[in-house]
């Protein structure tokens, strides 16, 4: 009931002016960062091991605003799936060569975990002609698994695999032109993942950008998604033309070092409050 409550409050938040809306990002992310301590400690070894070369007040005032902008887009969500379609349109803005998403080839788009990568999948559903898909992992909470389903289904009549589905229908739905919005950068486990290095620390990572990207014959376009006081940047990049390779292990680390060049350009912007380091090899203790 409590969780419906909040869900509902968010909804509202449509009808505000979203300088209104940032404004309570702003307050409810500095609430969160003082009193989430568990999670404001996750933030701070990320940014420690990631950015060593950084003074304990630019790590300080990165972990302030992360927590910022994961509230402000939790808040956004509520005009991104509610307001009138013409808000979503005017707010989310799509940028960079957008000729990658034209025609019926095969492509895997590669979306990083930025706080806005809602805002990106809901400006490309919304405003590209093509059918997407994606990966969704389930919700701990029902009322929270069911309200994001549908605010990810409300443009484009998307296709929202879970896990247990497999990869053959995800194959299929790329042999058929619809691009894969695919977020392969986080920690799911290290029975999938091979171990590759992130920022100069191991990190158990899935190959499946390049798998999918072979089994599909696709083009891997990555997508870089901006919380801007606008609303959003979506940026579409040029696809990359050394991708794949047949080496997984090589691919998947190439993938995290461009990565890397991504969240250089904004790392308050970047998924820090996820324990990206959580598995080890070799028995090793996690940092956390």
């Amino acid at each position: 009931m409590f969780t419906r409550l909040i869900l509902r409050v968010i909804e509202y938040l449509a009808y505000l002016p979203l300088s209104w809306v940032r404004g309570m990002g702003v307050v409810l992310g500095w609430l969160l960062y003082l009193v989430v301590g568990s999670r404001r400690k996750v933030v701070y070894i990320n940014l420690r091991l990631c950015f060593p070369h950084w003074t304990q007040k630019q790590v300080r005032r990165c972990a302030v605003q992360t927590f910022v902008h994961f509230a402000q887009s939790w808040l956004d969500r509520g005009w991104l799936w509610h307001a009138p379609a013409e808000v979503t349109r005017q707010r989310i803005r799509l940028t960079g060569a957008l000729n990658e998403l034209q025609g019926s080839e095969p492509v895997v788009l590669f979306a990083p975990h930025f706080f806005a990568l809602d805002a990106g999948w809901t400006g490309l559903t919304q405003q590209i002609s093509r059918r997407l898909n994606t990966i969704y992992t389930d919700q701990a909470n029902k009322d929270s698994d069911a309200w994001i389903l549908r605010g990810r289904a409300r443009f484009g009549a998307p296709g929202l695999f879970g896990r247990v589905d497999g990869v053959k229908p995800i194959v299929a739905g790329l042999k058929r032109g619809e691009p894969l919005y695919l977020l392969p950068d986080m920690n799911f486990g290290p029975h999938e993942s091979l171990w590759v290095t992130f920022y100069g620390a191991t990190a158990a990572t899935v190959p499946s950008l390049s798998r999918f990207a072979r089994l599909a014959r696709a083009k891997v376009v990555p997508v870089v998604s901006r919380i801007t006081s606008e609303g959003y940047e979506v940026k579409v990049m040029e696809a990359w033309t050394d991708f794949p390779t047949s080496d997984l292990l090589a691919d998947t680390a190439l993938m995290n070092q461009r990565l890397q060049s991504y969240i250089d350009d904004m790392p308050d912007q970047y998924y820090w409050v996820h324990k990206r380091f959580k598995d080890q090899p070799d028995g090793k203790h996690p940092p956390y």
